[in-house]
């Protein structure tokens, strides 16, 4: 299963990918057909490097009947898109294998709610910016193991029918503000700076753990803070609503793109929470301090 992406910045932004991409639109003809009475059925799925999307992680753990911070313990493992920077999870293997955990001898027993890569397999998405440009645009790659043989099945069809058929148009509409906050760091480098601990928290929390983000921003101190609308907080129970609204957020903390209000007083509420602990703070400490000591005798 791949998934690509990358930076134009350089003569060949995929050096250490195991696709060698020709670079395909979508109306590139390819020939595939993967079905149960193909040899090498499920043999895509015994060897798995899945990156899973914030859109993939909602459907699977929806799917599963669990949280997202148990689909994440149980299903995931994290890793780093680009050293101290920003952070991917991916999909857990079986234990002491290479395995997907949701392979069955008949299929997919997720099938219904599979994750991107698995939909596109054997296509690439290549999601990817010149430096200089604001937007980002999309290209295509054929994958092509040797133990694939699906592209020996007589069928040809376009990349873009695939698509379709694959219903990948919902999850890459889903899926592209999250690539767009990862191609907008790695496009830009050193001039955003680096995130801070708690902005890579932040990151982490909005795109993978949408239940943990959900009572962040249900907290009073995010409501003190923000100056959103009912309507909007309303939407919020959906989950594919929040989870456009952390992406939104993310772009205003990591890149400085103001477009939620913040409240006029929520900076000077905040101020005045922290004089008052360090006032009560400094109170204990002075009463500590000042407090008669025990005589040894």
């Amino acid at each position: 299963m791949t998934d690509i992406d990358g930076s134009l910045g350089s003569s060949s932004p995929f050096p250490k990918s195991p696709v060698v991409p020709n670079l395909l639109d979508g109306d590139a003809s390819i020939q595939f057909r993967c079905h149960p009475d193909v040899r090498c059925f499920n043999a895509c799925c015994k060897s798995i490097d899945i990156s899973l999307t914030p859109y993939d992680i909602l459907r699977l753990r929806r799917h599963l009947g669990i949280s997202s911070g148990d689909f994440l313990t149980r299903y995931t493992i994290p890793y780093e898109m680009e050293k101290g920077g920003l952070v991917g999870v991916k999909l857990r293997p079986v234990e002491q294998g290479t395995a997907c955990r949701f392979v069955t001898e008949q299929g997919c027993s997720v099938y219904l709610d599979r994750p991107t890569a698995c939909r596109y397999y054997p296509v690439a998405l290549l999601s990817m910016r010149r430096q200089d440009e604001y937007i980002d645009r999309n290209a295509y790659a054929l994958v092509q193991e040797e133990h694939c043989l699906g592209h020996q099945e007589s069928r040809r069809l376009t990349i873009d029918e695939y698509r379709q058929e694959q219903g990948l148009q919902e999850y890459d509409d889903l899926g592209r503000g999250w690539r767009q906050l990862i191609l907008k760091k790695k496009s830009s480098g050193p001039a955003v700076g680096k995130p801070t601990e708690r902005s890579l928290q932040l990151f982490f929390m909005v795109c993978y753990d949408l239940d943990r983000f959900r009572g962040f921003i249900e907290s009073p101190n995010f409501r003190d803070a923000y100056d959103l609308p009912e309507e909007l907080w309303q939407k919020f129970t959906d989950d594919t609503e929040l989870m456009l609204f952390g992406f939104q957020l993310l772009r205003q903390v990591l890149f400085n793109e103001a477009t939620i209000p913040i409240r006029e007083d929520a900076l000077n509420r905040r101020l005045a929470r922290k004089q008052e602990r360090n006032a009560a703070m400094e109170a204990i400490v002075n009463k500590v301090g000042s407090a008669p000591k025990e005589s040894d005798g």
